[in-house]
């Protein structure tokens, strides 16, 4: 008992290390991955990962593209769940995020974007290629590995690759919902990214640009609605 109990604070503290230099991303892999290792056999923890980055960027990649494809050009200026994104915006952001990504997770220097990525009918079309470029990218070889320079500082690959998933997961649920697209992505899959942005999101991160506060679902919201709340959207 004394042991796991000195295993626990150390695991913990460094948990408390990395949040103190801000570097959350790094320190909800590392509870994530504590919950796995020291779960029992039989008793699933919450917030545990089954599914590997990979296997979660192939779903989300489906899901993106599904949505997308759905897109009517007189919808590029509906308003999304969120704030201040246009559908066109959300868009562009994905632009901008995939292009720099990539070549991060390539172990490249990504170049400038010019002009705004959210311009142009043709968003739609450079969104799907920026984003398989990202998911290319993420399942090339030491790709996990790497060191990735991050809107949040310095972080493993595998870390940031969980990140895209959260991002990429919700932004096609602000898209689906502004266009009355279905969205039904698997219950393990938001699961997983839902554990996950529970570890993730502290007040540092809630600051109304990088996330908002987090606002109480209907009764009866699905799992993705949950997750969306969560992460300051309002249902």
């Amino acid at each position: 008992m004394e042991a796991e109990t000195e295993e626990q604070g150390g695991w913990e503290d460094e948990v408390q290390q990395l949040l103190l230099h801000g570097r959350d991303l790094e320190a909800a892999e590392l509870a994530v991955r504590h919950l796995r290792d020291h779960q029992p056999n039989d008793s699933p923890t919450p917030g545990a990962s089954t599914m590997e980055p990979l296997e979660q960027l192939d779903e989300l990649g489906g899901l993106l593209g599904g949505v997308a494809g759905g897109i009517r050009p007189d919808q590029l200026d509906a308003p999304t769940p969120c704030a201040a994104f246009r559908v066109r915006d959300v868009l562009g952001h994905m632009i901008a995020g995939a292009t720099q990504f990539a070549a991060g997770f390539r172990g490249e220097d990504a170049d400038p974007i010019e002009g705004d990525p959210a311009a142009g009918p043709d968003v739609v079309a450079r969104a799907g290629a920026a984003l398989g470029d990202l998911i290319g990218a993420i399942g090339s070889p030491g790709a996990l590995d790497r060191t990735i320079a991050s809107p949040f500082g310095e972080l493993s690959g595998e870390a940031f690759a969980r990140y895209v998933v959260l991002d990429g997961l919700v932004h096609g649920w602000d898209m689906a919902s502004a266009t009355g697209q279905p969205y039904e992505p698997s219950d393990e899959l938001v699961a997983e990214v839902d554990a996950y942005a529970r570890g993730l999101l502290g007040p540092e991160l809630r600051d109304g640009d990088t996330f908002a506060l987090a606002t109480e679902p209907p009764a009866g919201a699905t799992p993705i609605e949950r997750l969306a709340a969560f992460t300051g959207r309002t249902i």
